[in-house]
């Protein structure tokens, strides 16, 4: 996997975090699903990068395919907005 996708996946999260009102700080728990679970390493990292200050509850876990064949990995995070 490369590591812009995970990276971007957190990216685009934040700008539509920002676009309901939120910030990356709101996040309080996030999910990682992976097509390969060798790749969590690396997804990990992306993770820590965006989170570093932060620090949700994190869950990475395999999954046996997505929706989209192209599909590496999905992201879920939930945020609490005042």
């Amino acid at each position: 996997m490369s590591m812009a996708r995970p990276g971007g996946v957190w990216r685009s999260r934040a700008r539509q975090w920002e676009d309901a009102g939120g910030r990356l700080e709101n996040v309080v728990r996030t999910r990682i699903l992976l097509i390969n679970i060798d790749d969590w390493k690396e997804a990990s990292r992306a993770h820590g990068e965006t989170f570093a200050q932060i620090r949700p509850v994190c869950t990475v876990m395999q999954v046996s395919r997505f929706v989209d064949p192209g599909w590496l990995v999905e992201i879920e995070a939930d945020a609490i907005l005042d």
